[in-house]
């Protein structure tokens, strides 16, 4: 991303740099040491570098303007070894985070005489007991010299009967109020002033086109008494975690019971009650902080219990006594073993049946992420999937789905009975992986299940946000859509590796839960109604599904009939601090009280009635994580993926032989509008990135990087082994050209040092292999990467369901009945195999008969089914097997070869499950 580099900084630049500051003060710090080791000169150099740093301090609380006021005395006195001396430790400090509990931070050589309200945060005594430290951001109309007077005011509020500890921040206008919820992301709470002016002091320009843009403000048009509340909602808007507090004069009771202001905590008249608020800043963050489940957890650790039922871990005497598996112990710790129980009484609680602590744990997660209610799952999404299918599906509904999908979706069908509709991303070939679905697609699907007399049995649309590779959908628009043309549709989205995008404003609006509240926002505005009928004039009310204008326009739903139905699927260890298969089912379904109970069959099917209590309060943990610090961490992982993006495509010999992806190649330009090519193009800021968000059809996930290795002569598997085996750095998904590498809140910027450096070795390695090899090497070189990046296999698309599994063979739709084939395979003497490269193969696809696939066989990579139960194999699926060069394909065995079912056996078509309802019979009313 763009970031002023020479003059005064434009702050507006800094949306994502987390640790562009830090970087300053590094550089502030290096130019110090400098002048103090060297001539009077140098002096020039500081003052550059402090007018960098200068402009961001107004917006986080340390060093504060008491510390900065001394550094710049200690320059214009032109002592170089006392600013050295500062500087370096206001720059370790804010690397270490030490200024947080360690008053001596906050001092200088000359504050004998102050008392500690003056210059510090924390308690007397030197270092604090470690309570937790946030930064409240106070939007002041107040002077700018009477600032530190005021936080003086805030800081002898502290008691020490509270629980938490926070510094504040003073701004003195709407937009730096904004400037500073974007920057600063220790800043838990917000107190808004009543009666604060608009402009702010630095130079913005990006941020009031970002304000109109993303949230159409114009900020030169506020009234001063919309000002407040018009602040607060924005604030919502960007950290929704944030609690936000309104001082005003005005009459308080009525603004606190305007539903425009509600989401204001509290309300309070002016200055009269500044313990209160106090007070409520405090209970505040504390809610968030608290996590029922782990800490009741760790409460039943500490107690001195005995153990009659059926887990001998429990307590861990049987393992720390033990001469043989002691170690076991030593390693984990005994509070892991303390915690253990597979009790759900004496303050413990049910995740089946959660009435305790587990059920407020759940609602806290539904809070986090913007759901109505939030399900608790202890073996992975996949669990969630099926269970989703299970309670809102049935045998004859028809579900459209992404055929890419994660198989946990096809099996959800097998077990639900619902029948698949599949619709095919647009191809990578180049890659061999698939992109999204188009749009247009999934309404040609819907429209010609219209046309055929059979919408009433579609239930579901599924789709994967964002995918392995990181294509993330536009999810309001295709919602809005495809609810004009089925106003009752229910949407899952399987975000198994986007639950960290909640805590992102970026990000957030592409999420399933974040379009859901942005199209409840819609429906009620007086905008959503003259746009429907405005398109009702021009389309007619009952779209025609033969128009060939419906799929060439954006439609827009009735928002009378619409009924907003989002199920979300996240899996929490994939992209937050939680353990392994912690999972949530995530709801915001106006119609849940249909589901409920069918709900709850679905938990009690796939839920384990021994479910892991680390996993419950790990999802707990993690829950209080991202509400507190999700927002910082986030933005960090977004920064670490550019650097690497920039890093390789900069250094001139990695970017010889791999090159990470951008929107351009991984995006077609039909569904990218906005012109948007990738993050690193020259003139890219956040602002224009943010455009393509909201514009285009699908935007790429910055932390999700798609590395080619075949330029380098490695196939993508090799090139995993290759970096685990020799350099300890571990990645997942390959291709048969590149691996994908992701950037999360764990990684830090020795990750990408690691990393680069380990590319930069195995770049060189080639050239000196090339060099040393001589032509013959070369040639050899060159054959290896046209094999890889040029030969590659075309991806097959699913063919169709045979004839005996569907319902109406002449139909244009091609849902099938996978449910009954996939039972059919379960009689080995219905069933025959076939070598895939027996001479039988080829005559069956060129003379028949057709073979009937009897399983799913997905081959990693590239992990979804290019085969499923009841789909006839045609010679694409063939060919595209027969030229993998994987070891791993599921459902596959090499020694017998393809299961397909006999055909003799299809008359058997119906005793394996329920028949559908019969064609133009809505499943519901059977």
């Amino acid at each position: 991303m763009a970031i002023a580099t020479t003059g005064v900084p434009h702050l507006d630049h800094f949306f994502s740099t987390s640790s562009a500051r830090l970087d300053r003060w590094r550089e502030l710090n290096a130019k110090a040491q400098a002048w103090a080791a060297g001539a009077r000169s140098d002096r020039a150099a500081v003052d550059a570098a402090l007018t960098q740093v200068r402009a961001l301090e107004d917006f986080f609380a340390y060093p504060g303007p008491r510390l900065m006021k001394i550094l710049a005395e200690r320059i214009t006195a032109d002592d170089a070894t006392g600013v050295a001396r500062l500087v370096r430790r206001m720059s370790g400090s804010l690397l270490s985070g030490s200024y947080r509990y360690d008053t001596g931070e906050w001092e200088t050589s000359d504050d004998a005489g102050d008392t500690v309200a003056d210059r510090a945060p924390l308690a007397p005594g030197g270092i604090e007991a470690r309570r937790p430290y946030f930064e409240t951001l106070f939007v002041s109309p107040a002077p700018a010299a009477n600032r530190i007077k005021i936080a003086q005011e805030i800081r002898r509020l502290r008691r020490a009967e509270d629980t938490m500890i926070y510094e504040p921040v003073l701004v003195g206008s709407f937009e730096d109020a904004i400037l500073g919820t974007v920057l600063n992301g220790k800043i838990e709470a917000v107190v808004i002033y009543d009666g604060i002016p608009v402009p702010s002091q630095h130079d913005v320009p990006l941020l009031r086109e970002f304000l109109a843009t993303y949230h159409q403000l114009d900020t030169s048009n506020l009234a001063p008494r919309e000002i407040g509340v018009t602040l607060a909602r924005l604030i919502k808007r960007i950290r929704p975690e944030l609690d936000i507090y309104l001082l005003t004069d005005r009459q308080v009771e009525k603004l606190a019971g305007d539903p425009a202001a509600s989401m204001i905590r509290r309300v309070f008249y002016e200055v009269e009650e500044l313990m209160e608020v106090h007070l409520n800043i405090i209970e505040g963050v504390g809610d968030r902080f608290s996590t029922p489940h782990f800490d009741n957890l760790k409460r039943y650790a500490a107690r001195p219990i005995s153990t009659f039922h059926a887990l001998p871990i429990a307590r861990g005497k049987s393992i720390i006594k033990s001469n043989w598996i002691h170690d076991m112990g030593e390693f984990y710790g005994q509070n892991l073993f303390l915690a253990e129980s597979s009790a759900t009484t004496g303050g413990l609680d049910s995740m089946l049946e959660p009435t305790g602590n587990i059920k407020v744990a759940q609602e806290k997660f539904a809070r986090a992420v913007g759901a109505d209610h939030v399900f608790f799952v202890t073996n992975g999404t996949s669990t969630s999937n099926k269970m989703v299918y299970q309670a809102v599906t049935k045998p004859g509904d028809i579900v459209i789905a992404d055929r890419n999908c994660h198989k946990s979706h096809h099996y959800g069908m097998v077990l639900s009975g619902a029948q698949p509709l599949y619709v095919e991303a647009y191809p990578m070939t180049e890659y061999s992986m698939y992109g999204a679905v188009p749009l247009r697609t999934i309404k040609q699907a819907m429209l010609n299940l219209k046309a055929e007399g059979r919408l009433d049995r579609l239930k579901m649309l599924t789709l994967t946000n964002c995918t392995f590779d990181g294509h993330v959908y536009n999810t309001l628009r295709v919602m809005q859509e495809c609810l004009a043309i089925k106003p009752d549709l229910l949407f899952l989205w399987d975000e198994a590796w986007f639950g960290f995008a909640r805590f992102s404003p970026f990000l957030r609006p592409r999420t399933g839960l974040g379009a859901a509240a942005a199209l409840e926002e819609w429906r009620a505005s007086p905008e959503a109604l003259k746009a429907y009928q405005d398109q009702a004039k021009e389309l007619g009310e009952n779209l025609d599904p033969k128009d060939p204008r419906l799929l060439e326009r954006r439609l827009v739903p009735d928002p009378r009939k619409i009924r907003i139905r989002v199920y979300e699927t996240d899996s929490v260890h994939k992209s937050m601090s939680c353990l392994r298969q912690g999972s949530i089912v995530a709801v915001r379904d106006e119609d849940y009280s249909k589901h409920v109970s069918a709900f709850r069959e679905a938990v009690f099917i796939h839920a384990s009635t021994s479910p892991n209590a680390q996993i419950i309060a790990s999802l707990d943990v993690a829950r209080r994580q991202m509400e507190l610090e999700g927002y910082e961490l986030v933005m960090r992982a977004i920064e670490i993926a550019l650097t690497i993006r920039k890093e390789v495509s900069a250094h001139p010999i990695i970017s010889k032989y791999f090159k990470v992806l951008g929107a351009d190649a991984m995006i077609p330009a039909e569904f990218r509008a906005s012109g948007f090519q990738d993050f690193l193009t020259p003139g890219t800021t956040w602002l224009t990135a943010g455009k393509a968000m909201l514009e285009d059809e699908f935007f790429l996930d910055p932390t999700r990087m798609t590395l080619v290795c075949g330029t380098a002569g490695y196939d993508g598997t090799a090139f995993k082994n290759l970096l685990a085996d020799k350099y300890n750095i571990q990645l997942n998904k390959t291709s048969r050209n590149s691996v994908l590498l992701q950037s999360n809140i764990n990684n830090t910027r020795s990750d990408v040092a690691l990393l680069i450096k380990v590319l930069l070795e195995i770049a060189m390695e080639i050239e000196a292999r090339l060099s040393e090899g001589g032509e013959s090497e070369r040639a050899a070189f060159a054959a290896r990467v046209k094999s890889l990046m040029t030969d590659v296999p075309d991806l097959p698309n699913f063919s169709r369901f045979h004839d005996g599994y569907r319902e109406d063979p002449n139909s244009v739709t091609l849902e099938g009945d996978m449910r009954s084939a996939f039972f059919a395979a379960y009689e080995e003497d219905d069933c025959e195999y076939l070598p895939l490269l027996s001479p039988k193969v080829d005559e069956r696809l060129a003379n028949g008969p057709e073979m009937v696939s009897a399983n799913f066989v997905i081959p990693y990579p590239p992990g979804f089914p290019i085969m499923v139960p009841g789909q006839v194999i045609d010679a694409s699926s063939i060919g595209f097997m027969r030229k993998l060069d994987v070891k791993e394909i599921h459902g596959y065995n090499a020694t017998r070869g393809l299961k397909l079912i006999k055909l003799s056996a299809l008359g058997k078509v119906g005793q394996a499950a329920p028949a559908a309802p019969a064609k133009g019979k809505a499943a519901g009313k059977k």
